[in-house]
């Protein structure tokens, strides 16, 4: 097994946790009415499977769909702040500390992996 773009097990964790926790939050909110949080936390769902999941064809762009997943998540920021001009219900900032977080070890992530 080669460690090539493999971060470190804790970091993958918080990433794999905070990954699953916003795209829990947006399909919960896409079940309550508004139909495009489902496919937003679709992607996340589907960007952090193939950075993780061991698909043979995937590995080679482990980098690529990182920085794909950082550039999903800061838009997925910039339009909430577009949307609703940060005015929110508690939820919504809270998702957002995650959000940034999952930025901020992603970019680790990225730093580690060279």
């Amino acid at each position: 097994m080669t460690t090539t773009n493999m971060p470190a097990p804790r970091l993958r964790l918080g990433i794999i946790v905070l990954a699953v926790a916003t795209a829990a939050v947006h399909l919960y909110l896409g079940f309550q009415g508004f139909p495009l949080f489902v496919l937003n936390g679709l992607g996340y769902l589907t960007l952090l499977a193939a950075l993780y999941l061991p698909i043979r064809r995937l590995i080679p762009y482990r980098g690529t769909v990182r920085w794909a997943l950082v550039g999903y998540t800061a838009l997925t920021i910039f339009l909430w702040l577009v949307i609703t001009g940060g005015m929110s219900a508690a939820i919504g900032y809270i998702d957002k500390v995650v959000e940034v977080l999952l930025v901020a070890m992603l970019l680790a992530e990225a730093r580690a992996a060279g």
